[in-house]
């Protein structure tokens, strides 16, 4: 999945603001599930996450062993929110549906995760990070 949009600075009644994220996060033991139905899934949570949060997704990329994203959330919302409110809302409902390959797993994501800010200068270079992720 790829979404684009221009980083331009939003406007609301008391703040101009571009705040985007990089993140990364990996499953527990670095385990390659991430895969088929998984895969899909997981995008299709982390999809309905972003539009009830109102956050834009730059890119989305889901590897077997890691999750790469690329996203503009709102000032008022720290990197750590994003990220526990994210692997909060997929651990819950992949861990129920697909219970039998989950529960061999103590946990589904690694405590850990990376993230770094970044705007309109560095946005071609994390875009071009992650396409390479892909294989594009």
């Amino acid at each position: 999945m790829e979404k684009t949009s221009t980083l331009q600075y939003q406007r609301d009644e008391h703040r101009v603001h571009l705040i985007v994220y990089h993140l990364i996060w990996c499953p527990r033991r670095r385990k390659a599930i991430l895969t088929g139905p998984i895969k899909e899934r997981c995008q299709q949570i982390l999809e309905e996450k972003y539009l009830e949060k109102g956050w834009s997704i730059l890119t989305l990329a889901i590897q077997p062993d890691h999750i790469h994203l690329f996203i503009r959330v709102w000032p008022s919302e720290s990197t750590a929110d994003v990220v526990k409110e994210l692997k909060g809302i997929t651990s819950f409902h992949l861990r129920r549906e697909f219970a039998p390959i989950m529960k061999k797993m103590p946990s589904t994501w690694t405590r850990s995760y990376f993230a770094s800010t970044a705007g309109a200068v560095s946005a071609e270079t994390i875009q071009h990070y992650i396409n390479a992720q892909k294989g594009i």
